[in-house]
């Protein structure tokens, strides 16, 4: 049994995992701002109140961890806020920047020493970050912040690599859940699915790649 810490949890694809990772009967400490009725029914640890964007957010989840060990760390956590050219909201931007970027790199320092020799980081990313499969434009908050996750992703693979710590990007795909209005190509399932497929399958030399919940490699 393997234990997961799963940010952005109380909904939509993380909520999704967190059923997923307990079905199967792995150890689940669901983190989120505010939980909701469908967490609290899963009957996992759940540590809420807390924020991404809190220099407090990572030292509180390593409080309620204990003397625990984390096998997997799935920063989930995050924001969309559309926008278009002529039409930007620059505190929406930064608030995307704070949530999607920052948050993700503030948890994993923030609970490094919870982190053993073989132990993962998964930052869910988008393929809206990707700079080589932009062919729309648009969403210019969200893309940037997704793309600087990104960086960030491939310099914690780096620099982790010594303590034999794995991390990857991964995208959910087109999914349907609150963040996107309802729109999308799939629902949670499959996306939590497909990604946690992608963590327990990820070695060393796969470690700083982005890719798709289906397994397909994504350019930067």
């Amino acid at each position: 049994m393997s234990t997961w810490v799963v940010t952005g949890a109380n909904r939509g694809i993380g909520l999704e995992i967190c059923t997923q990772l307990k079905a199967r009967g792995d150890s689940v400490v669901a983190v989120c701002r505010k939980s909701s009725p469908e967490l609290d029914a899963l009957g996992v640890e759940v540590v809420s109140g807390i924020e991404v964007t809190s220099a407090d957010g990572p030292a509180l989840v390593a409080k309620a961890l204990g003397d625990r060990a984390v096998d997997v760390l799935v920063n989930n956590a995050g924001v969309l806020v559309p926008d278009a050219l002529g039409a930007f909201d620059v505190e929406a931007m930064r608030k995307q920047y704070e949530v999607n970027t920052l948050g993700p790199l503030r948890m994993t320092e923030g609970l490094l020493a919870k982190l053993h020799g073989g132990a993962k980081v998964a930052l869910v990313s988008s393929r809206a970050g990707s700079i080589g499969d932009n062919g729309s434009g648009g969403l210019y908050g969200y893309r940037m912040s997704k793309a600087a996750l990104n960086m960030a992703g491939v310099s914690l693979a780096r620099d982790l690599a010594p303590k034999k710590i794995m991390v990857v990007l991964l995208h959910p795909g087109f999914i349907r859940t609150g963040m996107t209005g309802g729109a999308g190509n799939d629902d949670p399932p499959a996306a939590a699915k497909g990604l946690i497929a992608r963590i327990d399958e990820l070695t060393p030399a796969k470690s700083g790649k982005f890719f798709h919940a289906n397994g397909d490699e994504l350019p930067w």
